[in-house]
């Protein structure tokens, strides 16, 4: 059984004025708010069990889910009012608070990414490789995720900056190939463990991921394959991350399209 968990938590600054009454997860898009196009995907492809987190309009979040009968799904809310915990800190806390049996991969999404991903798709490659899927495109950013051959995590870089994670990292970003996350992944059990086990309670996925890369292999340390992240790039894939209030009207043509 596969569980999934939407971040709704987010405050959504760059969305003012319309978060300054309202949620990002509630953002309308072609008559449907953000959440509503997770939870209809998520459902479609057969997710029924969905975590929803909240911290921003937190009540205003549950109403919605609960006056639309949760869109047909089953939908359980992790409360952060008290204190916003970034995606990995969210995800920690679901871990040891709300999921019931700890042996089953969860997928995680971002509420403010839009696409036509088959998720049924993406759910086959991690049951064929039992390995964390991060879903990446090849769309230009700043920030680009990096994958050694094999297709398997092992680095971050800022090409503005010309940053690098992890310090260690011993190959040369040029034999690696970059990508941009696409804020969904399929983590297996081994790897929410080990989310579940951080000391710290508020850090981001991503920084969690680098973390990783620090052990890896082909780092020059541990050998540890339940640490591996492989990249997922679905097939003709669109999608649009609805960050930005300037990109609102894009937003609702592109999913009126979906």
């Amino acid at each position: 059984m596969l569980r999934a968990v939407i971040f709704s938590a987010g405050l959504g600054t760059r969305l003012k004025p319309l978060t300054d009454t309202m949620p990002k997860a509630l953002v309308p898009l072609a008559g449907k708010p953000l959440l509503q196009w997770q939870v209809e995907k998520l459902r479609d492809a057969g997710i029924r069990d969905i975590i929803v987190n909240v911290h921003h309009f937190p009540d205003m979040i549950i109403d919605t889910i609960r006056a639309n009968n949760a869109w047909g799904a089953n939908i359980t809310v992790s409360d952060e009012r008290d204190r916003l915990l970034d995606t990995g800190g969210g995800l920690k806390r679901i871990i040891n608070e709300k999921l019931k049996i700890k042996n089953e991969p969860v997928l995680a999404c971002n509420v403010d990414i839009l696409s036509n991903i088959d998720i049924r798709a993406l759910i086959a490659r991690y049951e064929e490789s039992h390995v964390s899927q991060l879903v990446v495109s090849e769309r230009q950013t700043q920030r680009y995720l990096l994958f050694d051959k094999q297709g398997l995590l092992r680095g971050w870089t800022n090409i503005k900056t010309g940053e690098v994670k992890p310090a260690n990292l011993q190959s040369p970003i040029s034999n690696l190939q970059s990508f941009a996350f696409s804020g969904m992944q399929i983590l297996s059990p081994e790897m929410l463990n080990r989310i579940g086990e951080m000391e710290q309670d508020r850090f981001s996925l991503i920084d969690f991921y680098l973390h990783l890369c620090e052990f890896s292999p082909f780092n020059g340390s541990r050998k540890d394959p339940a640490s591996n992240l492989q990249s997922y790039i679905p097939h003709n894939y669109r999608m649009m991350d609805v960050g930005k209030i300037e990109q609102i009207d894009e937003a609702e043509r592109f999913a009126e399209e979906l």
